[in-house]
């Protein structure tokens, strides 16, 4: 069965955004042009982000960007606790403080185009 390896983020910027994800993610793009930048990550994972206006079949207008969210695992509350704070300094919008929920301690940032980033640490 085929497994998806790649998820694409449709971007105003992918160099400016490149930027943000570098320091986000704490490496480099293994590409990045004016119209798109990709990010190698673990266990073969790659991240893509798309000039809005270059994606072909072209978005709608008005297409909301935040219909999904790229979400990070931790271990535990302390983890997740650190890695707000350490958001906070970065200066990501948070839009939902730590908090508990059905499935895990979790807290919600956005990313420059306003794509969810989650961090949750599972209930065990």
């Amino acid at each position: 069965m085929t497994q998806p390896n790649f998820i694409l983020f449709y971007v105003s910027s992918p160099l400016e955004s490149a930027a943000f994800y570098a320091r986000l993610l704490g490496r480099e793009p293994i590409e990045a042009s004016p119209t798109f930048a990709l990010f190698a990550l673990d266990a073969g994972l790659m991240l893509g982000l798309w000039a809005r206006h270059t994606v072909e079949p072209l978005v709608e207008p008005g297409t909301a960007a935040a219909t999904s969210e790229l979400a990070f695992a931790l271990p535990d509350r302390p983890a997740l606790d650190g890695l707000h704070g350490a958001w906070i300094a970065l200066g990501l919008p948070i839009i939902q403080s730590p908090t508990s929920m059905d499935f895990g301690y979790t807290f919600t940032a956005l990313d420059p185009d306003g794509h969810r980033l989650r961090a949750f640490a599972p209930h065990l």
